[in-house]
This record gives structure tokens, sequence and C-alpha cells, in this order.
């Protein structure tokens, strides 16, 4: 790779670190999660064939892994996709200036994919190490519970840890390639003109592939719902990959379904507060791809948590009804799927976190140009602050509407009525902590934001 698309991507770097810090954090988690359930995998495949075959309860470490990993990585890899889409939107502009000055669309896209590879080498060897001792914790509580055979050892070679940095890579180069597409398919001065809000139309085929997908996170529920009364697992297996399918579709469709909520949501924020409101609502219909990067995290959060308390919910109440011998009754199961939730939870917080911080803090001239004509700082906090609540408001109904769905299929399975059976305060803990990850994370960056002299922020840099 040459010299100057090195240099280039490294200044990209240097210039906008709380972009390609969300970035890099997603490719850390992708590593680390990757490299924690290869290695359970490997610990026992190399055991000796007299620990191998220790029976233990429950079904086994190599489905405990392929159960967990097939969620977990899923995820992680769904949050990396959508962190490289919004780095690459924070730097479409830059990176559109590069055309207008002679640079080809394959120098561009090489540009980019320099960005990835070196995001991803400067995190895989902590991602590898945080795997590889996570792996080694997970194995001890499992063996301390019966569900892991006592002699087994996570073994030390890297191999774990190079698939890891593999799938990473792979992960985030074919995303790169998608997403570099909207910046060097157009003529340089069209590509110019878009800012980095994204475009005012959401792209045909991006719509199309959300519609693809969201029909068959539909398959997936209809599978769930199909399932005999009595095959409780299944079941609930089918509704959380249809779930976490819905949730991708989500993130496709984002624009369009934020722009629709926030003008359905942003009329009581007007009359309630009429200048912020005012503002706010017109920021987030204005930048529907800037408020998908941000209400997608918060719907994943919800979406899965939600999914996950009130699939155990229901099953548990179907279990005390009936007295079905099934693994939603045994402790050790019960801590798996806590295990399991705390793990997504992780993941869609740390990306939330990341991408709200990142998004606020780019909007430092946005905010520069406010004061200029005469807006104060009070009145830019009490934006975000409207800001931020309309889009915790809008990515706890996506997360709700998918884990309604889930939830629906799965309870119309194993009791015949498509209401399931909601922890209410669980769930309520959901929300809470979704408002607690948004709104201060909003506002708060916002008191750096707004901070500083106008004038010399709008002569500036963006971000």
């Amino acid at each position: 790779m040459s010299s100057p698309v090195l240099s280039l991507s490294a200044g990209q770097i240097r210039r906008r670190p709380a972009s390609f810090a969300g970035l890099g954090t997603a490719l850390f988690l992708a590593v680390a999660v990757v490299t924690l359930f290869g290695s359970l995998v490997a610990a026992q495949v190399t055991a000796p064939a007299a620990v191998a075959r220790t029976a233990v309860s429950g079904p086994g470490l190599v489905l405990i892994a392929g159960a967990f990993g097939e969620i977990a990585v899923l995820v992680a890899l769904f949050v990396v996709v959508n962190a490289l889409g919004f780095t690459l939107r924070q730097q479409h502009r830059d990176l559109a200036l590069l055309r207008t000055v002679a640079a080809t669309p394959r120098q561009v896209r090489r540009v980019v994919r320099a960005q990835v590879v070196a995001t991803t080498l400067l995190v895989s060897g902590p991602g590898g190490l945080v795997g590889f001792l996570a792996a080694r914790a997970f194995l001890a509580a499992l063996q301390r519970r019966g569900m892991a055979a006592p002699g087994l050892r996570i073994p030390g070679a890297p191999v774990p840890a190079l698939i890891g940095l593999a799938v990473a890579l792979l992960v985030g180069l074919a995303a790169s390639a998608v997403a570099a597409r909207r910046i060097t398919r157009p003529a340089p001065a069209a590509a110019l003109t878009e800012g980095a809000g994204g475009p005012r139309r959401t792209p045909v085929p991006r719509v199309l592939a959300g519609l693809a997908v969201l029909a068959g996170g539909g398959l997936l529920l209809r599978l769930a719902a199909s399932r005999p009364a009595g095959e409780l697992d299944k079941a609930g297996q089918a509704a959380l990959l249809g779930s976490l399918v819905l949730l991708v579709a989500v993130g496709l469709l984002g624009p369009v379904a934020a722009r629709v909520l926030a003008a359905v949501l942003g009329a009581p924020a007007r009359v309630l507060a009429p200048r912020a409101g005012w503002l706010a609502d017109a920021n987030l219909r204005g930048y529907a791809a800037r408020l998908s990067s941000a209400v997608v995290p918060v719907a994943l959060l919800v979406g899965l948590s939600g999914t996950l308390l009130v699939l155990t919910g229901t099953a548990e109440h179907v279990v005390r009804a009936t007295g079905a011998a099934t693994s939603v009754t045994k402790q050790s199961d019960i801590w798996l799927r806590e295990a399991e939730l705390g793990m997504l939870v992780c993941f869609a917080a740390v990306s939330t976190v990341n991408t709200l911080v990142a998004l606020t803090a780019d909007r430092r001239r946005e905010f520069a140009l406010l004061r200029l004509v005469g807006a104060t700082r009070r009145q830019l906090l009490r934006m975000l602050g409207v800001e931020a609540v309309l889009t915790t408001a809008i990515g706890v109904l996506l997360g709700a509407a998918v884990a309604a769905a889930a939830s629906g299929a799965f309870s119309l399975a194993v009791t015949g009525s498509v209401v399931p059976v909601v922890p209410g305060a669980a769930c309520g803990w959901v929300v809470l902590g979704a408002v607690v990850l948004t709104v201060p994370g909003i506002v708060g960056t916002g008191l750096w934001a707004v901070g500083g002299s106008a004038v010399e922020t709008t002569g500036g840099e963006r971000g």
C-alpha cells in the first residue's frame, strides 16, 4: 500500500479520534468475543480423550460455546458494521474533497481500507488477550457449576485470536466496500454536496435490502410461532435469532423509520418546548442518517434485552403452569441466560455510548454557527436535551417493537396467545438504562461541544 494512502489514512484517524475510537471499540469487542468462544471450543477439542468424555450437566462445552457464540458474534459484527458506517459518514466531506483534487475512486477506497486495517490491527492484540482471559474465567465458572469437565484447560495457542482478527478484518473490509460506494459512485461535485448527515433520501438499494431482511426476520418468527408447545427451547432460539435479524432490518431501514417517528414525536416537543423543541425536531428530521446512527444502538440494547427478558418470563410462566421438564427451570441454564444477557447488554451499551458521544462531538461547528446567529449556550443545551429525549424515545420504540414481535411469536407457540408474560420491573430497568446511557451521553458531550470561541470553531475543521 502506497505511502500517500497510509499518510491520508493516518491523518484522518488523528483528526477524528472520537469517531475511530467507536470503530476501534467495536472491532475490539468482535476480536475478543470470537477469541473467547473459539478458545472454549479449542479447550474441548484439544483435551485428552479421558477428559473430553467426562460426563457433565448441561449441553456440553461445544454446544454452549456455539449457542453463545452464534448470537454474541452476530451482535458484535452488527455493532462493527454500524460503527464503520458512522465513521465513514463523519469523514464524508473530507473523502469527497479528495476526489475533487483528482483522487480516483480506487484511491479513496484504498484510504478507507487502510483505515479499517490499521484500526483492526491496533485493537487485535488487546482484543485477543481479553478474549483469552475471558475464556479462562468463563470456563472456570462453568466448571464450578459442573457444566464443563474439571480437567479442561484453555490452550495457549494463538489460533482463536488469529481467527478473531481474520473475522474482524473480513467484516470490516466488506462493510467498508459497501459504505465507500456512496462516496466513490457519484461525481465528485455531487459527493461533496452531501454532508456528514447523509443524503436527504435513503438509497433505494438500502431500502430494498432492509425489506428483504425484514421479510427474513418475519420468516424466522413464523418458524418460532409454529413450534409445538413442548419445544420451548427451540422456539426461544428461533425467536431470539429472529429478533436479531429484525434489528439488522432496523439498521438498514433506520433513516426511514427514524424520520417517521421523529415527525410523530416532534409535534409534542414543539408544543412543550417551542424554541428548543422546534430546533431539535428540525435537526432530527433534517438529518435522518445521523439520527439513525444514534437510535440503532439504543434499539439494539432495548430489543435484545427486552426479548431475552420477556422470553424467559413467558417460558417460566408456562413451566409453572404445566410442570413441563425444560432447561428453563434449571439453575445452571438460568445462569447461562443471565450471562448471555449481560454480554449482549455490554455490547449494546458500549455501542450506544461510543456512537452518541462521537456524534455529538462532531457537531461543534454546527453549534458554533448557531451561536453566531444568536443562540446562547443554554439554548443549545436545551435543544440537545430535547434531542436526547426524542432519540431515546425513538430507539426505545423501535427496540420495543422488535421485542414485542419476537416474544409474541414465542408466546403463540408455547401458550397459544400472542400476548406474552412481560416482567414489568425488569423491562423498566432496561428502559431506564437506555435513558441513562443516552441522555447524559448527549448532553454531557454537548457541554464540551458548545464551548470555546464560535469564530475559531467555524473557521477551523469540523469535529
